[in-house]
């Protein structure tokens, strides 16, 4: 027995076999290098502004106006978020922001599922025409003074509703949802909860909702994003500055270069143009951070939820 165990034979095939390697053709490793610095180039276009950006703001005040500073900070210096986290009407605008972006992305996701479960379940009478509706929309609409009037008469008019309730569905990101459902949840699993005495209300709750989380991500990212960063809408309805969400004030600094954005006192010591000038800088960097906080969590879901939402079926 121990004559067959170290036979040439069995030692032969304990020898373990070397895989070979697939030595990729010429061609695909010149694409991958080429790929490659070509996003190496696109991440440095996209990443130097922002750091520029950042080593502005932390930057004094009289190196900023002078264009000492390039990607470093020079005369390192908190000076400006001080100002700008101390000025009642940017804190309030924070505040603001706050509210239309979680209030709101709550408000659009919860009425883009509601109409994009719907418009997936192929008894659903009249799903091809609301769904033509709606791609309507995407193409045509009624303006800016129809739309004026109609929220002047539905009373929200320099409310909080004005920026909630008129954007609140994105049709395109309807259409996303609904394809996700249609092609990403099995109809087998409707048949067992009807089967099982579920209504609609409950599948959709118990069933669909828990298995739609990359969906879930991509909707609140793309609506925190758009809330966010809107201001033209708060622009044209509201009028109490009570009510300004960020981009509002950020706008008056950039644009409109008002000098009245940090606190008197300061304004006094040093000049008014350069606290401005670092002011802009800062403000960016202030209202940005959040959505530059929240994307890292939800990265993952977004590529898986944007494919299977928009490439199958």
């Amino acid at each position: 027995m121990s004559a067959l165990t170290t036979s040439p034979l069995s030692r032969l095939r304990r020898k373990p076999v070397a895989k070979e390697r697939i030595r990729e053709p010429f061609r695909d490793r010149v694409f991958v290098v080429v790929v490659t610095i070509m996003l190496a180039v696109i991440l440095g276009l996209v990443l130097l502004p922002l750091v520029y950006i950042v080593a502005n703001s932390l930057s004094s005040a009289s190196a900023v106006s002078a264009g000492r500073v390039t990607f470093w900070p020079v005369d390192f210096s908190l000076h400006a978020y001080e100002v700008a986290l101390n000025n009642p009407q940017i804190l309030r605008g924070y505040y603001n922001s706050l509210i239309y972006a979680v209030f709101g992305t709550l408000i659009s996701v919860t009425l883009t599922v509601a109409i994009a479960y719907p418009l997936s379940r192929k008894n659903f009478f009249g799903r091809n025409v609301l769904m033509t509706g709606l791609i309507f929309t995407m193409l045509f609409s009624g303006g800016l003074i129809p739309t004026y009037m109609v929220i002047q008469d539905l009373g929200m008019l320099n409310t909080r509703w004005a920026l909630l309730i008129p954007n609140a569905i994105g049709v395109w990101q309807v259409i996303i949802a609904r394809t996700f459902f249609a092609n990403s949840i099995p109809e087998d699993l409707h048949e067992a909860a009807m089967l099982d005495g579920a209504s609609e209300l409950r599948y959709l709750r118990s069933v669909v909702l828990p298995l739609s989380k990359p969906l879930l991500a991509v909707l609140a990212l793309m609506y925190v994003i758009f809330q966010w960063n809107t201001y033209f809408d708060a622009l044209v309805y509201l009028k109490d500055q009570d009510l300004f969400p960020l981009q509002i004030v950020l706008r008056n600094v950039l644009i409109l270069n008002q000098r009245n954005v940090g606190a008197a006192d300061v304004a006094q010591q040093l000049q008014q143009q350069q606290l401005a000038n670092v002011l802009k800088y800062a403000l960016i960097v202030v209202s940005s951070l959040p959505v530059l906080i929240i994307y890292p969590f939800v990265a993952r879901h977004f590529t898986k939820g944007v494919l299977v939402g928009a490439v199958k079926g």
